[in-house]
């Protein structure tokens, strides 16, 4: 995936609201509880592209219910997500929401900025 060009309003909302002053141990508990107040669930999502941790293929559309457990995501954002019948996690850095509130747009964008500039937990 491509760098996208830095955004300072963004990366400045990311420091201040997803991982304030948060150690890189803490980064990812920071990041879990700012996405989980600013996401609005459940909603409906379409799979980016293929990974090998998911199952999920490009273009599927899925329904995001919830965050995963706090305790699996100490290395990525997970969400659990109904698939095929049946209830999953999956990488929220997978999945686009399909035609959101804002909050939750905002929220998944800032994600999804914070893994393309190559920031990990």
């Amino acid at each position: 995936m491509k760098r996208p060009k830095r955004d300072p309003v963004r990366e400045d909302r990311i420091h201040n609201e997803a991982i304030v002053d948060a150690s890189p141990d803490e980064q990812a508990m920071s990041w879990y509880y700012y996405l989980e107040s600013k996401i609005s669930f459940p909603f409906q999502a379409k799979c980016l592209a293929t990974k090998v941790v998911s199952p999920l293929r490009k273009g599927e559309t899925v329904e995001v219910v919830r965050m995963a457990p706090v305790e699996v995501c100490e290395h990525d954002m997970l969400v659990l997500v109904r698939w095929q019948g049946r209830t999953m996690a999956a990488p929220l850095a997978q999945l686009t929401a399909v035609d959101p509130d804002e909050s939750t747009a905002e929220a998944v964008g800032d994600w999804h900025y914070w893994v393309a500039q190559g920031y990990c937990l």
